[in-house]
């Protein structure tokens, strides 16, 4: 999408699949892809106007496809360090970052962006 004006939502994959303890961790990729197709679905519940999604994903998650609504990226070191990246290069654009790690929320905000836990999107 690339519209500057929609609300850019940054999605920390690792964080938001490893906060249910369903099994996520035999299967990495899938997770993510579970979470991909699910924000997809449903998108942020409580966001209306124009969003655009990014998924963030890193290690066995590389890989994953982006789909209609979900634009997956994955991390080519450090996930955070990513997500970080992103914030930047979004000034002047509404970021909100979906994460419960407290480093990477300290880092966004002192960039200016929002945060909300994982239990703002659907898992």
């Amino acid at each position: 999408m690339n519209d500057t004006s929609a609300l850019l939502v940054i999605v920390d994959a690792a964080n938001v699949v490893g906060s249910v303890p369903d099994g996520w961790w035999r299967d990495r990729r899938g997770a993510a892809e579970r979470l991909r197709d699910r924000l997809a679905a449903d998108g942020v519940p409580g966001r209306s106007g124009a969003v655009e999604i990014v998924l963030v994903v890193e290690g066995a998650a590389r890989g994953v496809e982006s789909v209609p609504g979900v634009r997956v990226e994955s991390a080519p070191g450090s996930g955070d360090d990513h997500m970080v990246a992103l914030v930047a290069d979004s000034v002047g654009r509404s970021v909100l970052v979906v994460t419960a790690d407290r480093e990477l929320r300290r880092r966004v905000t002192a960039l200016g962006a929002e945060v909300a836990g994982p239990r703002s999107v659907p898992r």
